[in-house]
């Protein structure tokens, strides 16, 4: 059985070869900078190792690029970025502050760990 909403999305596909060049320039664009923002994270974690002074500034990195990259996938490819900026505020801001309260609860969770640790001499 044909499904007509297939054969009419297939229909409207068409597009100028300017608009194929801008799609193709921003999915270079797109897969560029995912790659060397998590190229960065890689070589950050590979070169500074936990017992360097520098590791809490990578674990500050880690999340604030992380949370870039989880915004801009959405941004991207669930096309919110087409959206209304007041759509997309609705959609975004109560996400990164559900996801600082999370990094919150797991730094104090880990801070009482680490005294609790010490506390009873393990």
């Amino acid at each position: 059985m044909l499904r007509d909403d297939l054969i009419e999305y297939s229909l409207h596909t068409h597009h100028s070869e300017d608009q194929g060049k801008k799609i193709r320039k921003k999915i270079f664009f797109v897969t560029i900078l995912l790659t060397v923002i998590t190229a960065a994270e890689v070589l950050l974690g590979a070169f500074i190792h936990q017992n360097s002074s520098l590791w809490p500034f990578v674990k500050w990195t880690f999340i604030v690029l992380t949370l870039f990259k989880a915004g801009y996938i959405v941004m991207i490819f669930m096309h919110l970025g087409d959206e209304k900026k007041w759509m997309r505020n609705v959609i975004l801001i109560p996400y990164f502050i559900f996801v600082l309260y999370l990094i919150f609860i797991a730094l104090c969770e880990a801070l009482n760990v680490g005294g609790a640790l010490a506390l009873y001499g393990n």
